[in-house]
């Protein structure tokens, strides 16, 4: 991901450049503007002009002047193909369940527009423009989360974004989150209904946007609970007096994992200074959530270094079927083609590069939250805490502390574990078998988003603990000093709860620390730590 978030109010040009997964960030979540870029514009003119010319022909050219699918070798009258393609959405439109949340939608639009954008899907500009608006006025399809089998991409979630465009009757939107449909919802938006051409419905329906909307956006929420993870694994570490020794620089050069030297140096920055770290005599090793922290945490780190590079590919791929190729050698790699046909057959569509990815980022994410919830339990135990009161109680007044939270934290812990079953190893035929191996990516995604989602939770639950060991602390000895980053994480947590006492609901602070780590802006305050897929810097050594 690109070092510095770019500005919100300038508005993003697709331009057939690369676009970032922080750039993707801002217009769902940050409200960023879109616009087509010139150069972009002249690449959609040239391959839509080659399909005008198609559509009036009678060259069998797949979704163009003939069936879909299993369809593929019936032709279509001229007449009819414009027709053909509103029906393709219309019959398309067959999602089921919760919709997507407002800002998986609109991550899912811009990367549809970025796609066409690239001149490869024969469509005309007006298409691009019109998602660019839509997300400018913030006026958003309802696009239900269930029915994608991720191959031909994400079919159904799409052709709910058609209905918006088409201005169909049944199709539904939202405005600033009031429901309302379609008709309304573009004129609202200052748009008329999109009069469909023969590969319209084709170039809105084909491709894995969905999929790649909810994976971006676990990506860039992942890459924040790295750090979470750390400050957290700090504050449990140094309120449990551990021993510094496996963090040891000289120890990972041994094994030198990029994630695992650079979680090391991390925990080390944090906890520098403490009095805490390496204070109980003759005590050479700790529990494996302690000591093992760089290598678990290490290993997320690379694992998600991988994901990331995978989806980074797919926000800027090219997914329609058939791609219009207006620049490539009939004979190239051996193959004699037709120099006159510009329309190619393929599987780009196919989700599976990011539902694999989005099945290994749910295991190492939930690994995450299952070596965080293990320390939780170290803490709220007292035989296991360096005598921390039993379950965290305080002293002031008879409570059951924090058991019930950890209680919590198990029973998310253990419900990654039933999510994380891949997906993308699964497959059913569709499509008269035309379809006869697909992807499964959507599920993986979204049950990645639901790990991701119960992690930070784990997560926010042992920072609530972790403060509240180090609180003690203090308190058993005023003027104790903590670690150079760890007393700043403290003072973070006590400001976002009004105290680490408050006596608000257990629910209530978690929720809160949860807001915090989405936000990420609380790790401003700490020292400068080591990204996800950084190298070990000299000052961390």
């Amino acid at each position: 991901m690109k070092p510095t978030p770019p500005d919100p109010g300038v508005p993003l040009v697709l331009d057939g450049q690369p676009l970032h997964i922080d750039d993707l960030v801002g217009v769902a979540r940050a409200g960023r503007q879109v616009r087509l870029g010139a150069k972009a514009r002249e690449e959609m003119c040239r391959s839509y002009a080659w399909v005008r010319e198609m559509a009036e022909g009678e060259k069998a050219i797949y979704g163009i002047t003939t069936g879909f699918g299993s369809l593929a070798r019936v032709p279509i009258a001229a007449g009819d193909r414009a027709l053909l393609s509103l029906n393709l959405i219309r019959s398309h439109a067959a999602g089921v369940g919760k919709p997507f949340p407002e800002d998986v939608v609109r991550a899912m639009l811009l990367l549809r527009a970025n796609a066409l954008c690239q001149g490869a899907s024969g469509c005309r500009p007006t298409l691009v423009e019109r998602l660019g608006t839509l997300l400018g006025a913030n006026v958003l399809p309802v696009v239900p989360s269930q029915g994608s089998c991720g191959s031909s991409g994400d079919l159904a979630p799409l052709a709910h974004l058609g209905l918006l465009l088409v201005g169909d009757p049944e199709g539904e939107a939202t405005i600033d989150g009031r429901l309302v449909m379609a008709p309304e919802a573009l004129a609202a938006a200052g748009l008329d209904a999109l009069q469909v051409e023969a590969k319209d419905g084709l170039a809105i329906t084909n491709g894995a946007q969905a999929t790649t909307a909810i994976a971006a956006l676990a990506v860039h929420d992942s890459f924040r609970m790295v750090h979470t993870a750390e400050v957290a694994a700090a504050m449990s570490i140094e309120a449990m007096r551990g021993a510094s020794r496996a963090f040891h620089p000289a120890v990972h050069r041994l094994r030198p994992y990029v994630g695992a030297r650079a979680c090391a140096a991390n925990l080390r920055v944090l906890m520098a200074g403490s009095e805490l770290i390496d204070s109980v005599p003759g005590k050479v090793q700790d529990a494996y959530s302690l000591r093992c922290t760089p290598t678990v945490l290490g290993s997320v780190r690379d694992t998600l270094a991988h994901v990331a590079s995978q989806v980074q590919v797919e926000i800027n791929a090219v997914t329609d079927n058939p791609v219009i190729l207006m620049d490539a050698d009939p004979i190239e790699g051996g193959f004699a083609t037709d120099p006159e046909d510009r329309a190619y057959s393929s599987g780009l569509f196919h989700g599976e590069p990011v539902g694999i990815a989005m099945d290994v980022l749910k295991i190492a994410v939930a690994e995450m939250a299952s070596i965080s919830e293990r320390r939780l339990y170290r803490l709220t135990t007292g035989t296991l805490s360096q005598r921390l009161p039993a379950g965290l109680a305080g002293k002031d007044r008879p409570h059951l502390g924090l058991m019930l939270p950890q209680t919590t934290a198990a029973a998310l812990v253990s419900e990654n574990k039933a999510l994380g079953w891949p997906a993308s190893m699964d497959s059913i035929p569709t499509s008269e078998d035309q379809e006869d191996h697909v992807a499964m990516s959507t599920t993986a995604a979204r049950r990645a988003a639901e790990v991701v989602a119960n992690s930070r939770r784990v997560l926010a639950i042992e920072l609530l603990g972790a403060a509240h060991a180090l609180a003690h602390r203090l308190d058993e000895e005023p003027g104790l000093r903590l670690g150079d980053g760890t007393v700043r994480a403290l003072a973070a947590v006590q400001d976002t709860l009004g105290g680490v006492d408050t006596g608000q609901p257990p629910a209530t602070q978690i929720a809160a620390l949860e807001g915090m780590i989405k936000s990420g802006s609380w790790l401003d305050g700490l020292p400068t730590l080591i990204g996800v897929g950084d190298a070990p810097g000299v000052a961390h050594g």
